[in-house]
């Protein structure tokens, strides 16, 4: 089964013991990381490489699905040709999933969250109130068309690692 903080009974019969619920109850767990968990293990059957995965939060931000699992696990479930990621969007309505890793660096994380974007350099801005904006600036000109919605980004960013992301592109 995949592997969470919640017990393997709970995530297969749906209702949460005293441990899990004081869990959901405390934010450490949420309605959402329960669902996707549930998904995760539905799709075991057909991808048994999810068996070795181990989950740790999902964030909701509009038409994009944010799920952090452990580095190794993510070489794991791309392997897969993006079959799993395509069957777990259609179970849980979402129109793009973004993979990323927990625990990676800030750049390591800007560059899985801005894929398929190439980051040509990350500076931090000191604001006049003292706080701090992350500065991504990404190569050539904006594209008509941009294949990753950078609002939806920005919330990811700012839900998983407390950055304020500011994201241009360099002028040629």
């Amino acid at each position: 089964m995949v592997k969470t903080i919640l017990d393997e009974f709970c995530v297969k019969s749906g209702v949460l013991c005293v441990k899990c619920e004081e869990k959901l109850r405390k934010g450490q767990v949420s309605q959402l990381d329960f669902k996707v968990i549930k998904v995760l293990t539905e799709l075991e059957k057909e991808y048994p490489v999810l068996k070795k995965v181990f989950f740790h939060k999902s964030i909701d931000a509009g038409n994009t699905l944010a799920i952090l699992v452990d580095k190794k696990d993510m070489i794991q479930i791309l392997s897969q040709g993006g079959k799993i990621i395509k069957a777990l969007a259609e179970k849980i309505g979402k129109k793009r999933i973004k993979l990323l890793s927990y625990g990676s660096s800030e750049r390591e994380f800007l560059e899985e969250l801005l894929s398929p974007f190439s980051i040509l350099t990350v500076n931090t801005v000191w604001l006049p109130d003292g706080s701090t904006e992350t500065k991504v600036i990404l190569p050539g000109r904006k594209p008509k068309r941009l294949p990753i919605d950078f609002e939806e980004v920005k919330k990811i960013a700012k839900e998983v690692k407390g950055m304020s992301l500011r994201i241009e592109f360099e002028k040629a």
